[in-house]
C-alpha cells in the first residue's frame, strides 16, 4: 500500500487526488468512478482539515492500493486528531426541508453511497477511516 503524509489543511486536497489518481492510472478507471472517489477525497480529507485538530499542526496519512480480485482501490485516511466516527451518526435527512435547515452531515451520506465500502476504527491513538471502490470491468 503505497503512502502520503500531509499537513491537515485543506490546499493540500488537490495533492491527495493527484497522488490517488496516479495510482488509477494504470487502470483505465471510468470517469464516473473516479469523480465518486475525488469527491469523497475531498470530503473525507476536508472534515479531517477542519475538525480533527484543536491546533493547526496536525497531518493526515493517506494509505492507497489497488486490489486484484475482485479489482477495487481501498483507500484508508488516518490522522492523530480526536477520536471521531463518522459513521455512527444517523444518516442525514435529505429532505428539502432538512437540507435548508442543516448545517453538515451531507457530505459522509455522500461518501457513503457513491463507495462500495466505508470502514472506520480507531486504533493506536489514529482515526482510521478506510474506503473502497470497485474498479471491476475497468482494467484493459
Amino acid at each position: 500500500m503505497k503512502s502520503l503524509t500531509v499537513p491537515a489543511k485543506r490546499e493540500y486536497t488537490d495533492e491527495i487526488t493527484d497522488f490517488v489518481n496516479a495510482e488509477l492510472e494504470a487502470y483505465n478507471c471510468p470517469m464516473k468512478a473516479q469523480m465518486e472517489i475525488e469527491l469523497s477525497i475531498e470530503e473525507i480529507f476536508v472534515n479531517i482539515a477542519s475538525y480533527a485538530y484543536h491546533t493547526p499542526d496536525g497531518e493526515a496519512e493517506i494509505r492507497c492500493e489497488v486490489q486484484q480480485d475482485p479489482l477495487r482501490v481501498v483507500i484508508q485516511f488516518l490522522d492523530g486528531g480526536k477520536p471521531y466516527d463518522p459513521l455512527a451518526k444517523e444518516d442525514a435527512d435529505t429532505s428539502v426541508e432538512a437540507i435548508e435547515e442543516r448545517e453538515g452531515g451531507l457530505g459522509i451520506l455522500l461518501v457513503k453511497r457513491t463507495m462500495d465500502d466505508v470502514k472506520y476504527v480507531y486504533e493506536g491513538g489514529k482515526n482510521i477511516l478506510t474506503i473502497e471502490k470497485s474498479l471491476k470491468g475497468t482494467a484493459e
